[in-house]
């Protein structure tokens, strides 16, 4: 377990306390605490980058966290579509010359409610793959983050980093809305591809349930897709859920309106929502199936998606 400051303490019983008193009636009671050391890591930094209020504090909060894992970071400032952000990037382990796996998540929010689901969740897992794949690197790529700015104007941060020449990546892997469940949620082109089977064998080891599929909301992986750049995106939800959400975003109504539906981009979007024990789960399938996705990369063709 990673040493914990004062400060992200205060700071998670004030937000667990606003929480409970900004949380809707129809919002199911707050969950246990976390039960595992890697639970209360991931649930400590959702807290920690919450905590930072705006964007640019959000932000600063990731870059201590990434100091704090002995990570140096980088922040890469842009313009588009007039507007300016800034996204922060960090080389984790591996080789110089070795393909790059690149992880990320964004980490602004929307004006209303605090953006703990969307997406200081998906922060929290890159961040905790950080530090899994620091203390034991891949054996055939290099491993990087990135933390995206404005996501909610239009994936902005993502597309910046593609226009400003960044480093094509063997694979990019997102995550969004990474906030509690049963159910590994996964953005997959390909069902053949060498990630999404071992995303299944992972789950099924597991005993995880796994919904890989094109059917996706839209986010940052979508940036890579247009580029023609492989990438897959990952979310932690109930199963009972997907089928509502697509629903919903095709312009439907479904008979049930889905919790991150009720969460997302709302006042709920607090940590009153969140399981930690639940979402550790799907942090430790989906490093289980990246690093048999490494292991099956043959030295010719170790690029292949």
């Amino acid at each position: 377990m990673r040493l914990r400051h004062t400060s992200i303490i205060v700071a998670s019983l004030a937000l667990a306390l606003s929480a409970c008193a900004g949380l809707p009636r129809s919002q199911p009671s707050p969950p246990t605490l976390p039960v595992s050391p890697a639970a209360g890591d991931w649930r400590d930094d959702v807290v920690a980058i919450t905590a930072g209020g705006d964007n640019a504090g959000r932000g600063e909060a990731i870059v201590a966290l990434l100091d704090g894992l002995r990570i140096p970071s980088r922040a890469q400032a842009f313009e588009i579509d007039e507007q300016r952000g800034r996204n922060l990037l960090a080389t984790v382990s591996g080789a110089d010359d070795a393909p790059l796996l690149l992880l990320g998540a964004h980490y602004d929010k929307v004006d209303v409610g605090d953006g703990v689901t969307d997406n200081a969740s998906g922060s929290a897992v890159v961040l905790a793959l950080a530090e899994r794949f620091r203390e034991r690197p891949l054996a055939h790529h290099r491993v990087a983050v990135a933390f995206w700015d404005l996501e909610e104007r239009g994936l902005l941060g993502s597309r910046a980093y593609i226009e400003q020449d960044g480093e094509r990546p063997a694979l990019y892997v997102n995550f969004d809305v990474f906030g509690w469940g049963d159910t590994l949620w996964m953005m997959a082109p390909d069902p053949s591809a060498r990630i999404t089977t071992a995303t299944r064998a992972a789950a099924d080891a597991a005993r995880l349930a796994f919904v890989p599929g094109e059917q996706y909301p839209p986010t940052d992986h979508r940036a890579f897709l247009a580029a023609e750049w492989p990438a897959v995106s990952y979310s932690m939800v109930g199963n009972e859920e997907i089928d509502g959400i697509l629903m919903m975003y095709q312009g439907r109504k479904p008979k049930r309106t889905p919790k991150v539906m009720k969460v997302i981009h709302s006042d709920g979007d607090t940590l009153a929502a969140l399981d930690a024990n639940g979402v550790v789960r799907g942090i430790d399938v989906v490093e289980a199936a990246l690093r048999r996705w490494d292991a099956e990369a043959a030295p010719a063709a170790v690029g292949a998606h």
